[in-house]
């Protein structure tokens, strides 16, 4: 990068190069990582949508739903901006875009950063007690939904502010300008919004997902409830997955933003590469959270199968499917097992007799009787067979035999 734009702060994820490889490597790993993400994130929504169409809402999947809808707008509005950005030497995109380029990337992290720390507070409600069916309305998980995306879009509007295109060198480009009288408000700022968005956020989450972990090894496997306590465990080690997969590959972005955010006059300049690396491993975020989900999830791998196959035949959901988990919202799972001393489960423990007795029935069915042999041996059982438990038979012979002769 030329000299004289070393201590520039650009915005909009511009970022002018004089190295051609950069400018071609950089947008070839945010289109394939748009790619990748984009399907994954169809996959997991289409999933959750087809769950929410059969009446098996929960406030979980309602957040993992608010999660993806994050990603894929990060990969549809934000990437393609910061590809277009990279692969030019001049910003040719717009005053608007320069300013709202910035706001937007950090709404949508903020908003998946929340998302992780409600969706922790959640699965340790669950791990607590699986068994427990709570109901949730509606209007609890738009205000919870409204209430994340109000502050993550609030908390970094000074991008949006301090953003804006100039003419530097006779190139046009998309820089921070702070004036004189806002020095200490960005000073505060640079500081406070890591500490909101990624450092708070991370501790509380991974505060309940300890809590949560330790509730789901804390049960025995005497419990009436073993498999709500198994898929308590394993919705605990993906989600628990999804934050530190998060946190690993958005703490990059978070040093580069702030070693650009407080760079004094003759301290070192942050490598290019670093930047544009640490960009890359951000939006890869968008691409490893739906990958996790599929493989981690045994609900999203059946749903998929099952979304696969609607999509394919267009039928409806059969009556026994619509039929397995009642319609609401609860903190339980969909697929969640009825206790012992419900219906369902009397049914499943009358199953075994029942198919014995259906298998008798069928070989009787198959095996024709003869009316005259089955009126024969009818016959044959009313009558008392005593000459074959008689004990002694050649004394009973004696007697018969001397009472004809008298």
């Amino acid at each position: 990068m030329n000299a004289s734009f070393a201590h520039l702060h650009f915005a909009g994820g511009y970022l002018p190069s004089d190295s051609k490889d950069w400018r071609t490597i950089v947008p070839a790993l945010l289109v394939a990582v748009c790619l990748v993400g984009f399907v994954g994130n169809l996959c997991v929504i289409g999933i959750l949508l087809h769950s929410a169409w059969k009446g098996k809402p929960s406030m979980i999947h309602s957040l993992i739903l608010n999660l993806s809808l994050a990603d894929l707008s990060l990969l549809l509005f934000s990437a393609p901006v910061r590809a277009t950005a990279y692969s030019k030497g001049v910003w040719d995109l717009g005053s608007f875009v320069c300013k709202s380029s910035d706001w937007f990337t950090h709404t949508c992290m903020a908003a998946k950063s929340l998302t992780i720390v409600a969706v922790a507070k959640v699965c340790f409600m669950y791990a607590s007690d699986p068994a427990k069916q709570v109901s949730i309305h509606n209007c609890t998980i738009w205000a919870v939904l409204l209430a994340i995306w109000t502050a993550a879009s609030l908390l970094p509007l000074p991008e949006w502010f301090f953003s804006k295109t100039s003419h530097h060198a006779g190139v046009e480009m998309c820089l921070i300008d702070v004036p004189a009288a806002a020095k200490e408000f960005v000073s505060v700022f640079g500081k406070l919004y890591p500490l909101l968005v990624f450092c708070l956020p991370l501790l509380f989450a991974s505060f309940y997902f300890w809590r949560a972990y330790g509730q789901c090894k804390k049960r025995g496997t005497k419990t009436q409830n073993l498999r709500n306590q198994m898929r308590s465990k394993q919705l605990t080690v993906m989600l628990l997955s999804i934050a530190i997969t998060s946190a690993f590959l958005w703490l990059p972005e978070w040093i580069a933003w702030l070693w650009v955010w407080h760079l004094k006059a003759g301290s070192p300049t942050p490598p290019q590469g670093f930047i544009a690396l640490s960009q890359v491993l951000m939006f890869s975020i968008s691409s490893a959270n739906p990958l996790i989900f599929l493989v981690m999830s045994e609900e999203f791998k059946e749903g998929f199968k099952g979304l696969w196959k609607w999509m394919i035949t267009k039928k409806p959901p059969t009556a026994l499917e619509s039929q397995e988990t009642p319609a609401g919202n609860s903190e339980v799972l969909p697929d969640k097992v009825p206790s012992p001393e419900s219906p369902t489960s009397i049914q499943e423990k009358e199953k075994p007799g029942s198919s014995s007795s259906s298998k008798e029935k069928a070989e009787k069915a198959e095996i024709p009787i003869l009316p005259d042999v089955e009126q024969f041996w009818h016959e044959r059982d009313k009558v008392p067979s005593v000459e074959d438990n008689d004990p002694i038979p050649w004394e009973h012979e004696d007697q018969e035999t001397g009472g004809c002769d008298k």
